[in-house]
């Protein structure tokens, strides 16, 4: 039976169940059969009771009665929970005991740049003005991926909100697959941090603050922050151009901080462009798709 234009308006409103929240919850499965294989760690057996709730709890927000809480909810949600998954990551990684991949890894940057870029370039050209910038560029991170939440939930345009949700939150599940599987400490963890007057800067200060607070072991590779913020910038301008070009600069800079400023290797890096690039381009696709 053909639906009339007030059903289909009705049909539009209805729940559904996106990919972001199908990949939250494959995510809490995958992540509680890897827990039970580390009971014995400790705080792995309430990091396992978490992700098992997961499921339901993305079922709920997809099936809640639609409203405008509810699509307030349905926004952030996923946003809210990274914090969390990515605390999880050092807890199963043994709060850096767990054995890393940083020696291979270190390979192919010697091999592709003949040095070790995230080590050496600050040093071979140290710079006040750029420390400064980039630092502050690797800052932007957090607003590149909040800032176009709350922008497309302004526009009342479920679809984009849901596609750009469905970018972003995809590829930091691959990163944290990546966390845990293959876990990189990354030159911070590797190398003598820097000192003197390359971080004597407020942009550096705060970096190394938030990374003192909230650094989770064995998160190097890929960088989730090139990543997220790649796929951040194509969701934004699959929604807004004006918007795709605001986060493009932000997010070029960022790819090259974390690597001036020795917090990822520079192969870190690259993968992260490959990766945000990649999954926001099926993504996208898969939505052009269903359409």
């Amino acid at each position: 039976m053909a639906l009339t234009g007030e059903s289909r308006g009705a049909a539009a409103t209805l729940p559904r169940w996106r990919l972001v929240d199908r990949v939250i919850a494959a995510y809490g499965v995958v992540v509680a059969l890897y827990s039970a294989t580390r009971l014995h760690q400790t705080g792995v057996p309430l990091v396992m009771a978490a992700h098992l709730a997961l499921p339901a709890l993305a079922w709920l927000v997809a099936h809640a009665p639609p409203s405008r809480t509810m699509r307030v909810i349905r926004a952030i949600y996923p946003v809210l929970l990274l914090t969390a998954l990515y605390s999880a990551i050092d807890v199963l990684n043994r709060f850096g005991a767990a054995p890393t991949w940083d020696a291979q890894i270190q390979a192919i940057d010697q091999a592709i740049f003949g040095m070790q870029p995230s080590r050496d370039w600050w040093r071979a050209h140290p710079s006040g003005f750029w420390s400064t910038v980039l630092h502050a560029a690797y800052l932007s991170y957090y607003f590149i991926i909040t800032v176009p939440v709350f922008a497309l939930l302004a526009r009342a345009r479920s679809g984009e909100l849901d596609r750009y949700l469905d970018m972003v939150l995809s590829t930091y599940i691959v990163c944290y697959l990546f966390y845990l599987f293959m876990p990189v400490a990354g030159p911070y963890y590797e190398f003598a941090r820097p000192t003197g007057a390359f971080v004597a800067n407020l942009p550096a200060r705060l970096v190394y603050a938030a990374l003192a607070g909230g650094s989770a072991f064995g998160a190097a590779f890929p960088s989730s922050h090139v990543a997220a913020t790649v796929a951040a910038t194509i969701g934004g301008w699959s929604a807004s151009r004006r918007l795709g070009l605001a986060l493009a600069i932000p997010t070029a800079l960022l790819a090259v901080a974390v690597v001036y400023c020795q917090m990822h290797y520079a192969f870190d890096a690259m993968t992260g462009v490959a990766l945000g690039g990649a999954i926001a381009g099926m993504v996208g696709r898969l939505g052009r798709t269903k359409r």
